[in-house]
């Protein structure tokens, strides 16, 4: 299992426990939540003027990922996100 750290932007807070059910899915856990607020965008995404924005801090198998990712994709309610392998020091 590695550690990764996933940015979510999303509409509503119902999609972040819809990632969260994901992430079990495929056999991964949720280490860390943080809920940063809702915010306004720079440019309008899919037609939203903001989003709510969270930080995830996960635990996944790498071989898990490609297919997680593409389950994200498919997420509506889910604007933007962004997931980056984390190195241990």
């Amino acid at each position: 299992m590695e550690n990764y750290e996933l940015t979510l932007l999303v509409k509503e807070d119902k999609d972040v426990k819809d990632v969260e059910e994901l992430i079990k899915k495929w056999k991964g856990t949720v280490k860390k939540k943080e809920k940063w607020g809702e915010r306004e965008l720079a440019y309008p995404i899919k037609h939203q003027y903001s989003a709510k924005y969270y930080i995830l801090t996960i635990s996944l198998s790498p071989k898990d990922v490609k297919g997680f990712k593409r389950e994200l994709n498919f997420n509506e309610k889910l604007i933007r996100y962004l997931l980056l392998k984390v190195e241990e020091k």
